[in-house]
């Protein structure tokens, strides 16, 4: 950090941090939890500061001049925290600050109440984040703006008495008893349920799919796996274990067989298998899938046997051989090989799949930057933006894997970033 007054805040709160644990490191059970209901107090007024000083940016419009449109996206970048996480606390910082209206005068926050509490550290972040869900909701935009102020005051006073999850049943209750008409009439056609959720787990190994269908649908989606997860002689599994082999039998003979299956990034839906070059070597004891996966021996022999299959082998350091061809347009094969290094957007924090991505020239055609994989780094649409506004940010290929420079009032050291490496040495 530079130097001046904020550095020197900063300083003064680490001292204080240092000499709170020195006294706790002898003291006796009661003061060890004195120590930690203190140490949640004052946890939580950098936490209001954390939301001011997003609040104050925002308006300022400081995150826009640094090429991003999503202050949430900038926030992650700058702290180094989730998006979801950094989302909450830009939408907490429209709630909770003091905002500038249309005719340039300052108004109170939307939630004053629940703001001053917040700024007191009588409550926490989730206490606020759970009022503000409750005031959002279609049953709280019903209510008049008297009873909605005398709904979020009531919330505010009680909410250093609940855990968060009890203080959002006491708002459900409240509000539910506030609306007394409850919701219109509505003839309108019902929307629709049909929701599916994909959740990849960040550690491999697959994920988890969650999600709601209407009836015909799932009549069509039940009739299809009870048809292909009938117990076989000496089959072990149980129900849910047959349900998920049959929807991933269903999906990979549509990916072999169906035509109207459309095609993701410029190719057909096809599955590349990453094998690094040390277990090629050792009988391939293990692989790794477009969408992150990882593959057993006895999963990568059942794959090879039934499905078309792009073996891409890595060398030591994740890196696929370069297949690079001098053209502007990145060929199939030579994308193949980019997907295999980045395994979809290889912005540090960006999940999004090879199908949602472009192939980004980092040294541009037009500045004589060649079409190879020393110049080629996989980009979602929205990254490849930010590296051609004015966002500050570089991207390079180092020991043949790309890593991404910040701009220094993200880090002023400008330390590299770049995702884990593909496989643990």
């Amino acid at each position: 950090m530079q130097d001046g007054p904020v550095a020197a805040a900063a300083g003064v709160v680490d001292t204080a941090v240092t000499g709170l644990r020195t006294a706790t490191e002898t003291a006796g059970p009661e003061a060890k939890i004195g120590a930690l209901v203190e140490c949640q107090r004052v946890s939580r007024r950098p936490e209001q500061l954390t939301v001011t000083l997003i609040a104050s940016l925002e308006r300022d419009g400081e995150f826009t001049e640094r090429g991003y449109r999503r202050p949430a996206l900038a926030v992650a970048d700058l702290l180094g925290c989730d998006v979801a996480q950094a989302t909450r606390w830009v939408k907490l910082a429209g709630e909770l600050t003091p905002r500038i209206g249309l005719d340039g005068q300052v108004c109170p926050p939307r939630l004053a109440a629940t703001a001053a509490m917040f700024a007191t550290g009588e409550i926490g972040l989730r206490h606020a984040e759970t009022i503000t869900a409750a005031l959002g909701t279609r049953a709280a935009a019903r209510l008049t703006p008297g009873v909605w102020a005398m709904a979020e005051q009531t919330l505010a006073e009680h909410s250093p008495r609940y855990q968060p999850r009890e203080l959002a049943c006491f708002a459900r209750d409240l509000i539910s008893a506030l609306d007394e008409d409850g919701p219109a009439p509505d003839d309108r056609d019902p929307q629709q349920p049909n929701a599916l959720h994909l959740h990849r787990d960040p550690a491999g190994g697959g994920g988890t799919i969650t999600g709601r269908l209407d009836a015909p649908t799932f009549d069509a989606v039940a009739t299809v796996l009870d048809a292909k997860s009938k117990p076989q002689p000496e089959d072990d599994r149980t129900l849910p274990q047959r349900h998920a082999d049959a929807l991933g039998e269903v999906c990979r003979h549509a990916l072999g067989f169906d035509e109207t299956i459309p095609s993701c990034g410029g190719e057909r839906p096809h599955v590349s298998v990453l094998i690094p070059l040390a277990d090629l070597e050792t009988r391939a004891r293990r692989a790794l899938l477009d969408f992150g996966g990882a593959m057993s021996p006895a999963d990568l022999r059942a794959l090879a046997c039934d499905a078309r299959v792009v073996p891409i082998v890595l060398g030591g350091a994740g890196q696929p051989l370069d297949v690079g061809r001098a053209m502007r347009t990145v060929p199939a094969h030579l994308r193949r090989a980019v997907v295999a290094r980045d395994r979809g957007c290889a912005w540090p924090g960006c999940d999004r799949t090879p199908s949602w991505c472009e192939v980004h020239h980092i040294r541009e055609w037009e500045h004589h930057g060649e079409t190879e994989i020393t110049n080629l780094v996989m980009l979602c649409a929205f990254h490849h933006r930010l590296l051609h506004r004015a966002s500050q940010w570089t991207v390079r290929i180092r020991s043949g894997l790309p890593e991404f420079i910040p701009p220094r009032w993200i880090d002023f050291d400008q330390a590299p970033r770049r995702k884990p490496p593909p496989f643990a040495a």
